[in-house]
């Protein structure tokens, strides 16, 4: 097996509510992410699903020590995040790196090409200037940019040359980590399929690790090794991605695939609709949290949290269904997991217009 590169442990973050006035009055916590456990293994990719508020950006947050957990710890080659300072910190956010959603927001409209690229290398320090403009050029080339562009600035540039820009950046200071969050979402739809192949491209030619945060289930599927599922702030299932597409076991899990659009007008799945809305994290219901949605839901589940075990090879869910070995698992076909049944095999960019094809992108 791969080498773990990322270890999370019990990762918790909580966040004071505060109301009156000077907003000093304690009202409470907001819990959003809520004791996971996961491992990111070198040179393969993690992805973080699930609805809007689930807690996917602040878990790729307290990775990137923009955010300091609560409870639990990070460990990095198993040594914990929190503990480093002075130069162990720096070469920490050297070696994890990100790339934002919006590459004309992540990207700073007062400097240009070779100073964003260069800023990581900059910070780092230990290189001339010599160095870094040969590194900030070399990278240019890897992902595709012309080193004629160096001098320009972000708004010359159309949005997927944008976000290749924003790769280059993380690139530049060569990390063992990238946190994706969102990274094709605002793109258009053939664009989409360029940048997602240039990243696997340069995790195929470096071994750089991904951590995905996507709502898109066929850029989840194309891309990802490992896919979990988070519902507010708690993962409900955790496996590799291929078994988790082909069977989803966590009610939410195949409610979540079985929205997603089939790839084709002739594929049919079942359609599994929630009841009720999405709990308040300021106030989560008792028990498995998904219990008020649920339509499985058994006593149990109001009073009781599940916790997340292995139920076969690669697979893991924290569902009271699958405690017993004996118990009867609801299954639900999802046709193939619906739109979202992208191979991870390299995407087809179709003809000259660069199009995706629908079976690579729908969803």
């Amino acid at each position: 097996m791969t080498e773990a590169l990322i270890t999370v442990e019990n990762l918790t973050k909580r966040f004071p509510i505060r109301r009156g006035l000077g907003f000093k009055r304690s009202a409470g916590q907001l819990t959003a992410v809520a004791g996971i456990d996961f491992t990111i293994r070198r040179g393969e990719t993690l992805a973080l699903v699930g609805e809007s508020g689930c807690g996917k950006t602040t878990t790729g947050r307290l990775l990137l020590r923009l955010d300091t957990p609560t409870e639990g710890r990070v460990l990095l080659d198993g040594e914990d995040i929190q503990d480093l300072t002075g130069e162990a910190l720096k070469d920490y956010r050297s070696r994890v790196q990100a790339v934002f959603q919006d590459p004309w927001e992540s990207l700073s409209p007062r400097m240009r090409v070779k100073d964003i690229v260069a800023e990581a290398l900059v910070a780092k320090g230990g290189m001339s200037r010599e160095q870094v403009r040969a590194r900030v050029a070399e990278v240019l080339v890897q992902v595709g940019l012309s080193t004629d562009m160096i001098r320009s600035y972000p708004h010359e540039f159309s949005g997927g040359q944008r976000q290749r820009i924003a790769v280059a950046a993380a690139l530049a200071s060569y990390p063992e980590l990238i946190v994706l969050d969102e990274p094709v979402s605002a793109l258009d739809v053939s664009i989409r399929a360029q940048v997602m192949n240039l990243l696997k491209d340069l995790q195929s030619q470096f071994g750089v690790a991904y951590l995905l945060v996507a709502h898109d289930l066929a850029t989840v599927r194309f891309m990802a090794h490992q896919t979990a599922v988070m519902y507010l702030g708690r993962l409900v299932e955790y496996a590799d991605t291929e078994e988790e597409f082909q069977h989803p076991l966590h009610p939410y899990t195949q409610a979540l695939f079985a929205a997603s659009l089939p790839s084709h007008p002739d594929l049919v799945h079942e359609e599994i609709v929630l009841a009720g809305e999405v709990p308040s994290p300021l106030d989560p219901p008792p028990g498995c949290t998904f219990h008020p949605r649920c339509p499985y839901a058994l006593p149990r589940c109001s009073v009781e949290i599940p916790v997340l075990r292995e139920v076969g090879p690669g697979q893991s869910v924290a569902c009271h269904l699958y405690e017993e070995a004996s118990s009867a698992a609801p299954s639900v076909d999802t046709g193939g997991t619906g739109g979202a049944n992208a191979s991870r095999d390299r995407l087809d960019l179709g003809g000259p217009g660069g199009s995706a094809s629908a079976d690579g992108m729908a969803g």
